[in-house]
């Protein structure tokens, strides 16, 4: 195992934990001192255990959004066809006409949302319809642990870029020695091999011979891999990688091949 992957595979095993507290938080915050009595009876009817176990358990809506953001990287780098799964359970339908167990959200949850008639007598739908959202949220990100274990994971991006790191490092001393077209020159080569990467990992059909960044780069827009300010970007980088590549016209300047070097660092951790 790489060391990249060991330290992926780590900051998995962290996220769960920290998931497993935030489901057993959101668990006491609704259900309070039923939920202790099941903690005591876990813990051999043992109080002042159960007490200290409660006390470090994390306050779910100040911790969420920060383990969110978290998950949705992981999952999308991981298994990306579940992405829109993950999100679901957080984000609640554009239109509803009304607010029930089936639509509530993990988002009204945190926004304290609760639903009553005869004047608060009678709860139509509380929190306690975000504890499984946010539990299909953590089965995910397990699923997400036994696909890299498997792995099912794609090992051959994480070898890629590891060299790929080795690469930029290169042209960025190149860069600083002044040799300003190597420099561009090894910088257009990554991201070439890097986006021709994305694109068989989605599946996308490269039916050019010798693809360049701009082919892939639009393949990837079109595919709706990318964004339109992503897309940019790269052809950005692109049109400077082709300064570097055609001798007889103009030098590239030293700004240029800095914000290709560093452009390039970027693709490789926005674009998978």
């Amino acid at each position: 195992m790489s060391e990249r992957t060991k330290k992926f595979s780590e900051e998995l095993d962290r996220l769960i934990s920290e998931g497993d507290a935030l489901y057993m938080a959101i668990r006491f915050d609704h259900y309070g001192k039923e939920f202790e009595k099941q903690v005591e009876a876990s813990l051999g009817n043992d109080k002042t255990k159960a007490k200290e176990y409660i006390s470090r358990l994390p306050n779910f809506r100040k911790s969420y959004q920060k383990w969110y953001s978290k998950a949705q990287a992981v999952i999308k780098q991981v298994i990306p066809d579940r992405l829109s799964d993950f999100n679901s359970y957080f984000e609640y339908p554009r239109v509803r006409k009304e607010i029930t167990s089936q639509n509530y959200m993990v988002r009204d949850y945190l926004q304290g949302l609760n639903i009553t008639r005869n004047y608060g007598r009678d709860t139509v739908v509380d929190g306690s319809a975000a504890i499984p959202e946010f539990e299909q949220q953590l089965n995910i990100v397990k699923a997400a642990k036994e696909t890299l274990d498997s792995t099912l994971m794609d090992l051959k991006g994480v070898l890629q870029a590891d060299l790929f790191d080795s690469e930029i490092e290169s042209a960025g001393a190149l860069a600083k020695a002044g040799y300003l077209r190597a420099s561009g020159a090894i910088c257009g080569v990554v991201i070439e091999k890097h986006l021709s990467h994305v694109c068989e990992t989605h599946g996308i059909a490269v039916r050019k011979k010798n693809p360049g960044i701009s082919d892939l780069n639009q393949l990837l827009r079109d595919n709706g891999i990318t964004t339109v300010p992503q897309w940019r970007f790269i052809q950005h980088l692109a049109d400077i990688r082709n300064i570097c590549d055609h001798a007889k016209g103009r030098e590239p300047t030293k700004e240029e091949i800095d914000d290709l070097v560093a452009g390039s660092e970027k693709v490789l951790k926005t674009v998978f």
